[in-house]
């Protein structure tokens, strides 16, 4: 007699025997895994809310990070993986369009006062193709950053090229100008960089040569502080400022460390006849052990005893008058 096909495992319980599937319902009880987020469920709202931003980004990069406000004007936000500089204020901004710094977007403050230079900016720009964007003042705050003074303009550059001390030395000579570089050893500041490029700039100099370590680089409040000085002044960086300066010695030029402890004093120098470089050291540390070893004399200013010491901006352009003033005098002769 042939075995009866069983239907069903038997399991018991309070209310008695019930028959079971056989484990034919076995994957049905496995689930679906955990529950997804919202924003990745296609039909829920958070997922909806998360596509209309991805769009709305998508299209800001588009057209250059700008989008439209409710007032008519255009919202500008500086990506986080844009290395552009904003350069702030009247005379940075047009003296920045006057040298012709490349530039991508010019930012105008909402009912602004039209001054000459801010006519000029306009018309400046307008006339290089530059896109001219109309924010409210609050947003051209946030755009140039908390410390900037924007005076209604901003001006949105790329990263900054720096030159090579080499090829500046060359251009100068090639123009049968006396070198006059200055160096940063360990300045922080941007707004020190931003003075001291002003003077050289004012003084005769060439360049300002920074450190690609542990220095400041030219930031838009440099910009700011060199007054546009920037946009005509070129600015060198050095991997390694000791042997950058190693390098301008054996091309001829005389290496000038300036310390308040100096074993000479500015006024008996003489160097009105040969190409010098001025090494300004921070105004905390000073020169570093390095630099100070390579540099051909410690000079120091004299000031008065009630005062400490002079900052690396002042320090600098007052080496910088004495010796525009004593090639002058020179050259009277």
């Amino acid at each position: 007699m042939a075995n009866k096909p069983r239907a069903g495992a038997v399991r018991k319980s309070k209310k008695g025997p019930t028959k079971g599937t056989g484990g034919n319902g076995r994957k049905a009880l496995e689930g679906k895994g955990p529950t997804p987020k919202a924003e990745d469920r296609p039909y829920h709202v958070a997922a909806k809310r998360k596509a209309l931003a991805d769009r709305a980004s998508a299209k800001a990069a588009a057209r250059g990070g700008q989008r439209s406000n409710t007032g008519g004007g255009t919202t500008a936000r500086r990506a986080t993986s844009d290395d552009s500089e904003i350069v702030t204020g009247r005379n940075s901004v047009l003296e920045a369009l006057r040298a012709r710094i490349p530039a991508t977007t010019l930012y105008i403050a909402a009912r602004i006062e039209l001054d000459d230079r801010v006519k000029e900016i306009m018309s400046t720009a307008t006339k290089r193709g530059i896109p001219v964007l109309e924010v409210m003042r609050p947003e051209l705050d946030r755009l140039s950053g908390r410390d900037a003074v924007h005076q209604g303009v901003a001006l949105k550059v790329p990263p900054y090229e720096y030159r090579h001390a080499d090829d500046v030395l060359d251009a100068t000579l090639s123009a049968g100008q006396t070198p006059l570089f200055v160096a940063l050893d360990g300045v922080t500041d941007p707004r020190n960089l931003g003075a001291i490029i002003r003077s050289t700039a004012a003084f005769g100099g060439q360049t300002v040569i920074v450190p690609q370590r542990r220095s400041v680089g030219l930031t838009a409040s440099a910009w700011k502080t060199s007054a546009g000085a920037a946009a005509r002044t070129p600015v060198s960086m050095a991997a390694n400022l000791t042997q950058t300066l190693k390098g301008l010695k054996k091309r001829g030029l005389f290496v000038l460390g300036l310390d308040g402890d100096g074993d000479v004093s500015l006024h008996d120098l003489e160097l009105a006849d040969r190409g010098v470089v001025i090494v300004v050291g921070s105004e905390g540390k000073g020169l570093s052990r390095l630099v100070s070893e390579t540099c051909d004399a410690i000079v120091s200013i004299p000031i008065s005893s009630a005062t400490e010491s002079l900052n690396a901006g002042i320090a600098a352009s007052v080496t910088l008058y004495e010796i525009a003033k004593r090639r002058a005098e020179a050259s009277a002769r």
